[in-house]
């Protein structure tokens, strides 16, 4: 059987982000990419990504608006989202965890900590996957 390959959205309004991430998560996920956060609910219900990497800092809507609609809708309130941003203060990164980020990234980012910290949260669908299934065949049986 062939594994799944788990699928990335990046969520910034820079070209170079894209690439760069691009470049660093590409050869083990699948990258999807949206410029416009306040896009990123609709986008997110179609392609419905295995993980959201999302900047604050966005032109439209701040990644701390586009996370609250996320968290609020149905099909894409348990999708992972990790902050990525050149906000470095520790209010921010507080802010950013209170409003539900399963983790947070500052830029410039080392590409071992981004895929580190994207690897980390994808072990964990994983492990919360094996045992949803475990649970369902062990009801199953019972």
């Amino acid at each position: 059987m062939k594994k799944k390959k788990y699928s990335i959205l990046i969520v910034d309004d820079s070209p170079l982000v894209f690439m760069e991430l691009t470049q660093i998560l590409s050869p083990q996920y699948e990258v999807l990419t949206e410029i416009d956060s306040q896009n990123v609910v609709e986008t997110a219900e179609k392609l419905m990504p295995d993980l959201i990497l999302l900047d604050i800092v966005m032109p439209e809507q701040d990644g701390f608006t586009a996370i609250a609609s996320l968290k609020n809708h149905e099909k894409t309130k348990d999708i992972p989202v990790i902050f990525l941003t050149g906000l470095s203060a520790t209010d921010n990164e507080e802010r950013g965890l209170a409003w539900g980020a399963a983790d947070y990234i500052t830029k410039p980012f080392s590409p071992e900590i981004v895929k580190l910290r994207v690897d980390n949260q994808i072990m964990m669908l994983e492990q919360l996957h094996k045992a949803l299934d475990k649970a369902t065949t062990e009801e199953k049986i019972t």
